[in-house]
């Protein structure tokens, strides 16, 4: 019985176990199993899709909300109105209209098959310009690509043609199946209501390029797909400010693309109206002189063709006129310009009128430069009140350094070898100096320190781009230009110059000399370097803009103004006005009895020396004028003339500089530029004057009140204009 007990519990075991009650437990079948486990995991499914569905709904449902009604909105960036560029007295220089302008999208263009041409010439038959001019306009801009073509982004309204008949537009939009991916539509332009003049200083807009979108982010978040910057001038310095802030308009559009309504807008905020230092007067007056003098230069056998001509106030800084002749008119940049007229922009044979001299132009300052020599001759050791010789020339080494045409004047003071422009009394001084300086270890290069002291050889800081620096030749220079030259020399000492030599032997063999020199030894500063220097000649160059902010800083007693054309910003409803304060940039290292003692010498230069000529008859005893001639020589080539300035001397408010290369001496040309530009701003005209020539009849040359009596009168305005509640700009103390 035992073994039949071990074998029914060995049954048990092998079927799973017992029933309740001691009898054996039924085996769950594995399908039944199986259904459970499911049952569990779609429960746990079930949960998580009903938490992730209550935080989708709950915490989520604000942040979907807002997503699923972006799909229905499309955001329109709306561009803010430019502000204008006015003078200091409220007159517009730059301001805008509304013009009907053509456009085109250039994606949809290049996805046509014949790439838009056939829509191109039925857009050229409406508005009435060669096809090929309009199809040029629609290549994007490159260095292999001439003008006309588009410079800004392909992502930008491709501008066709501006200024169109509004009849022609209307054929345009009524007609939209005949011009597929072309718009017309008015669009704020500047207006230029003066043409030419200041054009350099004011600048010029272009559209946006894809380099600034990628460059300029505040671009980017305002980009409106028709925005133009500024591209030189007042417009690119401050353009941002010009620009303003755009605006959104949320536009509800429905599931065809159709726009339903106006979900949100944000209007544009209108930029900031410029308020210049210029004064439009007194501006236009000297460059109605420049042209005269241009005219005058060539009439005496000059080939002069530029000039450049600033007036600064000497206690501010502010540019009250910046003039560069030829000059242009900045409206030619609206609606694509031709490649004839660009390369006509930067065309040195048609005087470069893109180009600004006055803080461009590169020029030796001639005796001009004297002012800051004298400075230094003293610093060096010579004495201030001293006499000194005036020989027609001097020996330097194997070299004559002659005075102007060979003239002598004997035994003279500082004092009259400004007023007669001695070169040889600067020369000694200077050849003096070197000598001493050759013995020393680290030499002190006083007119070179007193030069850059002055401002010379820096940007001067204007608020205005593209800057010239000037040059300062000093030891370093000298070294560098060397390094960067000694293969050419050294060529052109073996070889000569055989090209120069069929017109012009005696000055290929000159050249030649000059390259064995600099090939040998020309990192070295040279007794003739020196001597060049100190009657700013040689390698010394300085812009119109460096010389009259020196002069400025003699004349109000040695503090040197970074130069402001930007006076300051009026917010379009006149609420807001934020001043450019002017900067000071450095002092003169001059003693005050030095400076003094330059004074009273440039004072006397108009009265009784190399400017009495262009200054007789100017009334000297009521506006007393302040001034140093200066005549830059240059090998084979006219002089280029100068004349630098302030008035009144005695209480000096503004000074004047200008220059004419190729124009001769500066007493014979711009001296009498420069009288011409104080008699308009101080209300003089001269007796018996031709009014349309300018010339004085039967000999006289006098000058006597009864110019414009609007015209400053050498006291820049101190008051801002101001912004009426119509939007009209005007004087705040009255017209």
């Amino acid at each position: 019985m035992a073994w039949m007990r071990r074998r029914q519990r060995r049954t048990r075991r092998r079927a799973g176990g017992a029933a309740p009650g001691g009898g054996p437990t039924p085996r769950t079948a594995p399908g039944r199993r199986g259904l459970v486990l499911a049952q569990v995991l779609v429960l746990a499914l079930f949960a998580a899709l009903g938490v992730r569905l209550w935080y989708l709904q709950v915490p989520m449902g604000e942040h979907f909300a807002r997503l699923a009604e972006a799909t229905h909105t499309q955001d329109l960036v709306v561009p803010a109105t430019r502000g204008l560029i006015l003078d200091q007295a409220g007159r517009p220089l730059v301001r805008n209209r509304t013009a009907l302008v053509v456009s085109a999208d250039w994606h949809a263009l290049q996805a046509m098959p014949d790439q838009g041409a056939e829509v191109l010439e039925r857009v050229a038959e409406v508005v009435d310009e060669p096809a090929d001019t309009i199809k040029q306009r629609t290549r994007l801009c490159g260095p292999e690509v001439s003008r006309p073509c588009w410079p800004g982004s392909p992502y930008q309204p491709v501008t066709l043609a501006d200024d169109v008949d509004p009849r022609a537009a209307l054929q345009i939009m009524e007609r939209s199946e005949d011009f597929p991916a072309v718009s017309a539509q008015h669009l704020a332009v500047r207006d230029y209501p003066n043409g030419e003049l200041a054009s350099q200083a004011l600048g010029y807009l272009q559209p946006v390029t894809q380099e600034e979108l990628e460059a300029r982010e505040e671009l980017r978040k305002q980009y409106s797909g028709v925005d133009q910057v500024g591209r030189d001038g007042l417009e690119a310095t401050y353009d941002a400010e010009l620009r303003g802030t755009a605006g959104v308009r949320t536009l509800a559009v429905n599931n065809r693309g159709e726009v339903t309504g106006v979900v949100d807008e944000q209007r544009p905020e209108p930029g900031m109206h410029l308020v210049s230092t210029i004064d439009q007067r007194v501006q236009k007056t000297v460059e109605e002189a420049l042209r005269r003098g241009i005219e005058r230069a060539r009439g005496a056998g000059h080939p002069a063709s530029t000039a450049a001509g600033v007036v600064m106030d000497v206690r501010t800084g502010g540019i009250v006129a910046s003039a560069s002749l030829p000059s242009y008119d900045p409206s030619v940049w609206q609606g694509g310009i031709d490649q004839g007229t660009f390369e006509e922009l930067l065309s040195e044979k048609a005087g470069s009128p893109l180009t600004s001299r006055v803080m461009q132009g590169q020029y030796p300052p001639a005796s001009t430069f004297k002012v800051s020599s004298l400075a230094a001759g003293v610093k060096g050791g010579k004495p201030l009140r001293g006499t000194y010789s005036c020989p027609s020339s001097i020996s330097v080494g194997n070299r004559s350094f002659e005075n102007y045409e060979g003239s002598a004047h004997g035994a003279l003071s500082l004092h009259r070898a400004i007023v007669v422009s001695c070169n040889t009394v600067f020369y000694q001084m200077a050849y003096d100096e070197w000598r001493r300086d050759e013995r020393k270890k680290k030499p002190d290069d006083v007119f070179a320190r007193t030069a850059e002291d002055f401002g010379f050889g820096q940007p001067t800081g204007v608020d205005l781009p593209h800057e010239a620096a000037g040059r300062i030749p000093t030891r370093e220079w000298k070294r560098e230009l060397w390094e960067a030259t000694k293969e050419d020399s050294c060529k052109r000492a073996k070889e000569g110059y055989p090209g120069v030599a069929e017109e012009d032997p005696g000055r290929a063999s000159y050249l030649q000399r000059v390259a064995k020199e600099n090939c040998t030894d020309g990192y070295r500063w040279r007794a003739g370097d020196a001597v060049n220097f100190s009657i700013g000649q040689g390698d010394v160059l300085v812009t119109p803009l460096q010389l009259v902010r020196a002069y400025a800083a003699v004349a109000n007693g040695g503090t040197l103004w970074e130069p402001r054309v930007g006076k300051a910003l009026v917010s379009a409803d006149g609420e807001t006005v934020e001043r450019i304060e002017p900067e000071e940039a450095g002092k003169l290292d001059v003693p005050p009895e030095v400076l003094t003692y330059i004074q009273k010498a440039v004072t006397q230069v108009p009265k009784e020396g190399t400017a009495r000529g262009a200054f007789g008859g100017f009334p000297q005893n009521e506006v007393s004028i302040a001034g140093k001639t200066g005549s830059g020589s240059a090998l084979n080539s006219d002089s280029t003339a100068w004349f630098a300035s302030y008035a009144p001397a005695d209480d000096p408010r503004l000074a004047v500089v200008v220059v004419v290369p190729k124009g001769g001496t500066g007493g014979e040309t711009a001296a009498p530029i420069v009288r011409e530009i104080y008699e308009g701003i101080y209300g003089f005209t001269r007796e018996g004057e031709d009014g349309e020539d300018g010339k004085a009849e039967g000999g006289e040359d006098k000058s006597v009140k009864g110019g414009d009596p609007d015209l400053p009168g050498g006291e820049p305005l101190e008051e801002l204009p101001d912004v009426r509640p119509d939007g009209t700009i005007g004087l705040a103390a009255g017209e």
